[in-house]
């Protein structure tokens, strides 16, 4: 068993509002994670997607009656979007008699629609918290090409070889292709959106071109949209926004795509081994999206982050912004013995960044100069946590 690192705060939010939802992909360990913390409490366990839990619910407020001053969990809770008004009437009943805390916890597959419902319902009633795959603090720092490869999911990551763990990739990636997707919006054909990730998986890293992307599917670009919304909306890619800035500089305004994990990433395009891996064109967006994956999953819930990139060629792969003052300018290199771009230098003359890093491949961290420091993926990722 993996100790995840948010156990602890999700415990915290526990004990601080009234219901929690923890949001993430399919098997990404949401259920393992809540019946850990289901042990440690006086909890009921309801799987939705469990015709007969389902039904012990068909009328929520009495069940909440029957088992008050339990923690209830409530899995993959999309399934019953409408049961969220009445959660809000049971949290005020609470709340008129002094019980405050630790009612809830709502685990979810889909981040949008999840929010949204729970938002208008719950309204400062809810503490949201994300779970994604494992990350590189939470493995022995040997296997991190084993984890860069394999992917963060823990049946892939845990799998006794590679072979074993591509064949499990697959069956997921086939499994929200045929069963999970078609519940969340219009009917598309499986084959059509598994090119359409695929060919994400090939530009990883890239810009966004909705055209091209359209045009390679022969849909419209508005349909293509549409795909990528879906699986943004799912958890599995991410869009990083271009950051802006009023210096008067042409600057790209198209957000980068990313399949979020980068084992399904290596499924998709066919990449079994560590080997095959190091040898293939994707691989430098392939290290790069895995570093954002570490980091996003490791700074702190206010911060942001984007990219910078100018029609004259300055770039920096990623920009973090505490929201305490000051930017943070991120280099990313797969190499142990990082070589900095003019492009990186002269981005960062035009936003003077308060820190400068480079995150490398290597174990090691050490100045560079120019005030820009070299950090492993874990030291980095140690820093960006006391944001």
């Amino acid at each position: 068993m993996i100790e995840r690192s948010i156990s602890s705060e999700l415990e915290r939010l526990l004990n601080r509002a009234p219901a929690v939802v923890l949001t993430g992909p399919r098997q990404v360990g949401k259920t393992t994670l809540a019946r850990q913390i289901a042990r440690k409490r006086s909890a009921v366990y309801l799987d939705l997607e469990n015709p007969r839990d389902l039904a012990r619910i068909e009328d929520v407020q009495q069940f909440c009656e029957l088992n008050e001053g339990k923690l209830i969990v409530f899995d993959e809770v999309q399934r019953a979007p409408g049961m969220f008004a009445t959660l809000r009437v049971i949290i005020d009943s609470y709340r008129q008699r002094g019980l405050r805390t630790g009612h809830f916890l709502l685990l979810g597959s889909a981040s949008i629609d999840l929010l949204r419902q729970s938002g208008e319902s719950l309204a400062g009633r809810v503490s949201y918290l994300e779970l994604g795959p494992l990350s590189a603090r939470e493995i022995d720092e040997e296997k991190t090409l084993k984890l860069w490869n394999r992917g963060g999911f823990p049946e892939s990551f845990l799998a006794p070889d590679d072979n074993e763990s591509a064949r499990w990739r697959e069956d997921f990636i086939r499994t929200y292709l045929e069963r999970d997707i078609p519940q969340f919006g219009p009917r598309i054909p499986a084959e059509t959106l598994r090119r359409f990730w695929t060919m994400l998986a090939h530009r990883q890293g890239g810009l966004l071109n909705a055209s091209e992307l359209a045009r390679g599917l022969d849909v419209a670009s508005v349909t293509a949209g549409r795909y990528l919304d879906l699986l943004v909306d799912l958890l599995l890619v991410r869009r990083l926004k271009p950051w802006t800035s009023n210096q008067g500089k042409r600057l790209v305004k198209t957000p980068r795509i990313y399949v979020r994990d980068s084992g399904v990433a290596h499924a998709l395009l066919g990449i079994t081994t560590v080997n095959d891996l190091l040898g293939h064109p994707a691989a430098g967006g392939s290290w790069e999206g895995y570093v954002i994956e570490n980091l996003a999953g490791a700074m702190p819930k206010l911060g942001s982050m984007g990219f910078y990139r100018s029609k004259g060629g300055a770039e920096i792969d990623l920009i973090i912004d505490s929201g305490k003052g000051g930017l943070w300018a991120i280099e990313i290199k797969r190499g142990s013995v990082p070589k900095l771009s003019k492009g990186f230098h002269a981005a960062c003359e035009d936003l003077k960044p308060s820190r400068r890093f480079v995150v490398h491949g290597g174990s090691e961290s050490f100045p560079v100069g120019k005030g820009i420091e070299a950090l492993s993926l874990r030291d980095m990722m140690e820093t960006v946590s006391k944001l």
